[in-house]
C-alpha cells in the first residue's frame, strides 16, 4: 500500500529503461498513478495547476511505461519508462542537467538561471500553440526581422536607461531585453544550454 503525503500526493522518480539515466522527480496523486497503471503511459499531479497530466501531452514527449516499483517505505516510486524525446522542458534528455559548482554562491546563481529555462520553456509553448491573445505569438508570427527589430529596440532602451543611473528602470529593460533574446532564440532554434556552454568556455 502506498504511502500518500499530507497534501495527497507521492514522489515519484522516472529513469530510462534502457540507459538507466534518471530522467524527472514529479508528484503523483492516487488518480494520476491509476491512470498511469491502466494506461501505460506517465500521468503527474501538477501541484502548481492542481491538475493531472499526461508527460508529453503537448510537447509530444512522452513515457512509455516499463515497470513501476515502490521503495522499502512505500513513500516513493520508481518508474522505468522508455522515453519518445527529452524529458526535460529545456530540451535536455534529463532534468537533472545542472552541475553544483564548488560554492553554494555559485551554485545560488545556477539555480537562478533556471527562470531563464523556465521563461524559454514558456516561450517554446507559445511557438507551438500560437493563442491568438498572445504577444510572444504575435512576434512569431510576424517573423525573424520584426524579432530582430524588437531586440535592436530593447537594448538600446536598455543603454539609455544605464545611462540614466536609474536603477529600477535599468533592470525593468533588462527584463525586457532577455526576454525579446529569448524569443529570437526560440525562432532561431538555439536553447539557454547553448548559451550557458559557450559562457562556460569563454570562462576558462
Amino acid at each position: 500500500m502506498i504511502k500518500l503525503n499530507a497534501e495527497g500526493l507521492i514522489p515519484v522518480i522516472t529513469q530510462d529503461a534502457t540507459t538507466h539515466k534518471v530522467l524527472t522527480l514529479a508528484y503523483m496523486s492516487k488518480e494520476s498513478l491509476q491512470k498511469t497503471l491502466d494506461e501505460k503511459q506517465v500521468w503527474f499531479y501538477s501541484r502548481s495547476r492542481s491538475e493531472l497530466w499526461r508527460k508529453g501531452e503537448s510537447s509530444g514527449n512522452e513515457m512509455h511505461v516499463k515497470s513501476i516499483q515502490t521503495d522499502c517505505d512505500n513513500d516513493a516510486i520508481l518508474i522505468q519508462v522508455e522515453p519518445t524525446g527529452p524529458a526535460c522542458h529545456t530540451g535536455d534528455t534529463s532534468c537533472f542537467h545542472n552541475e553544483i559548482q564548488e560554492s553554494l554562491a555559485s551554485t545560488s546563481v545556477e539555480k537562478n538561471s533556471s527562470i531563464i529555462d523556465e521563461l524559454y520553456a514558456t516561450i517554446q509553448q507559445r511557438k507551438k500553440d500560437m493563442p491568438a491573445d498572445s504577444y510572444t505569438s504575435e512576434l512569431f508570427a510576424s517573423g525573424i526581422n520584426r524579432i530582430a527589430q524588437k531586440v535592436i529596440e530593447e537594448a538600446g532602451e536598455t543603454a539609455l536607461a544605464g545611462l540614466g543611473s536609474n536603477k529600477e528602470n535599468t533592470i525593468s529593460e533588462i527584463s525586457d531585453l532577455l526576454y525579446h533574446l529569448l524569443v529570437m532564440m526560440s525562432d532561431l532554434e538555439i536553447t539557454p544550454k547553448d548559451v550557458w556552454s559557450e559562457l562556460k568556455a569563454r570562462s576558462k
